[in-house]
């Protein structure tokens, strides 16, 4: 199994461009938030089993990121109880804005999204991002 780090140089790779950067830091946690919505309007129980999943995929590579991914998802969990009445057509539509963003910021920085190559990296993203904002404020993870 790849390292964190080993993890993130991969990915770091096709986010280099400050604006293809921007745009994954706004619409990966959105992209986020929409696939735990949009299971949690499937079933709260196939949210939950995809959840604890992913949390145990980061728990091998970070046991703070892990937490902070949990918190993270607590609190997405927070809003998506909030909103259940329009939960479908709410996260339906931030789901493809933000993924055409994301293409956006791909065509800028000239590379191919990273999990094209391994799927994995779809649960990479949600974890730079936290790991972003941990190098921001000099926390270790």
């Amino acid at each position: 199994m790849k390292s964190l780090e080993e993890w993130f140089v991969e990915y770091g790779d096709s986010h280099r461009n400050k604006t293809n950067k921007l745009i994954h830091w706004v619409c990966v946690p959105l992209i986020t938030f929409c696939v735990i919505g949009l299971l949690w309007a499937l079933h709260w129980s196939v949210a939950v089993a995809f959840m604890m999943g992913a949390l145990l995929f980061y728990v091998r590579l970070s046991l703070r990121l892990a937490v902070a991914m949990a918190v993270s998802v607590a609190l997405m969990l927070l809003v998506i109880v909030n909103i259940e009445p329009v939960l479908v057509p709410v996260t339906l539509t931030l789901f493809f804005i933000a993924w055409i963003f994301q293409f956006i910021g791909h065509h800028i920085e000239g590379k191919k999204p990273s999990f094209f190559k391994d799927l994995q990296f779809l649960l990479i993203g949600p974890l730079w991002v936290v790991a972003f904002l941990f190098r921001r404020f000099h926390i270790s993870y």
